[in-house]
């Protein structure tokens, strides 16, 4: 049989509306009464009700995260960092993973509504405007993270895209490099467009002139990358370095380098971008630029949790600065 407050109650010798103040962390309780509940709570692995808290107006200190492929190291380490301060300001979170699924996403919303959870934090490149203005417009807590859409009133944390793709290419153009392409994902992401941006106006600054078929687009994954890669080292002129606009795609670089024989960094410089774990375990080490991923999962759970709690109804674009990591996959031409 399911344990209720009333057996807690009952076995701790305290009343209902006690036992009620120590789960909500309200009203005032000696601290001996509330070690008494939790032990006696603990005993009987009594798990008060979420959907209750919800019915009863009250918050499920619950928040959702949306990410896009939880097996892209970048955003599982954003999961991470986001469930831990999450756990450090007493929020659950639960994580949904989209695999690049638009109609899963919107799915995922609606769910997570329904769920009664306190909050969102989106990390995908979400199309669901329709849905989303909706949450706002009912004041529902949304943040964004490494993501953006300048044109919605939602709190945001990311990098600074443009300025990371900037330090990217310009790294490449002082060793000498000039013949530079560049693999980045669908543009469904801002972050595609301000280091595509980044990338064009390096070159043109540099007076190098850039084939459009160094342009390479993808679906985000090392396969696709992979496929990108071989495109552009099988064509004709060949580039010499690549910057790949996620990790990810840079290790599919370092397949297709394998597949053809090339060396790196003797045949093929190579930068990525988000300096996870696969920068130091790939051979040679990967030069990359390094989002300051435990920052932006810290202050994007203290934004949301702040609008939560109706500490800050004023929206905040938080843009962090990025960091040229050098390592063994570039070197002077």
């Amino acid at each position: 049989m399911k344990v209720t407050i009333y057996d807690v109650a009952k076995q701790a010798g305290v009343s209902i509306s006690t036992v009620s103040r120590v789960i909500n962390n309200t009203g005032r309780i000696s601290e001996k009464t509330r070690k008494r509940v939790l032990e006696v709570m603990k005993e009987l692995h009594y798990q008060p009700s979420i959907v209750a808290s919800a019915l009863t107006g009250k918050r499920t200190r619950t928040i959702g995260l949306i990410i896009p492929d939880v097996a892209n190291p970048f955003f599982s380490e954003i999961a991470r960092k986001v469930e831990d301060r999450g756990r450090e300001l007493g929020f659950n979170v639960l994580m949904c993973n989209t695999d690049n699924n638009p109609d899963t996403e919107e799915m995922y919303l609606s769910l997570l509504k329904q769920k009664s959870v306190d909050g969102i934090i989106i990390g995908t490149t979400t199309k669901s405007y329709t849905l989303l203005n909706q949450l706002l417009q009912e004041k529902f807590p949304l943040a964004f993270i490494a993501q953006d859409i300048p044109e919605l009133a939602i709190n945001v944390v990311r990098v600074d895209d443009f300025l990371g793709g900037y330090q990217a290419v310009s790294h490449l153009v002082s060793l000498g490099h000039e013949k530079i392409a560049i693999i980045l994902g669908n543009l469904s992401r801002t972050s595609d467009k301000y280091r595509l941006q980044a990338y064009r106006q390096v070159m043109e600054e540099n007076g190098l002139k850039y084939e459009e078929k160094w342009i390479v687009y993808t679906d985000y994954s090392m396969k696709d990358g992979k496929r990108a890669a071989l495109e552009l080292l099988q064509s004709s002129p060949k580039p010499t370095a690549i910057f790949a606009c996620f990790d990810s795609l840079a290790i599919g670089v370092y397949q297709a380098a394998k597949e053809l024989g090339l060396q790196i960094p003797d045949d093929l410089s190579i930068v990525g971008f988000d300096n996870t774990i696969l920068s130091t375990i790939v051979d040679p080490p990967l030069t990359t630029v390094a989002q300051p991923i435990d920052e932006m999962g810290r202050r994007v759970v203290d934004l949301l949790i702040d609008e939560i709690e109706g500490n800050n109804n004023t929206k905040q674009r938080i843009i962090l600065p990025p960091e040229l990591v050098i390592r063994q996959s570039t070197k002077l031409l």
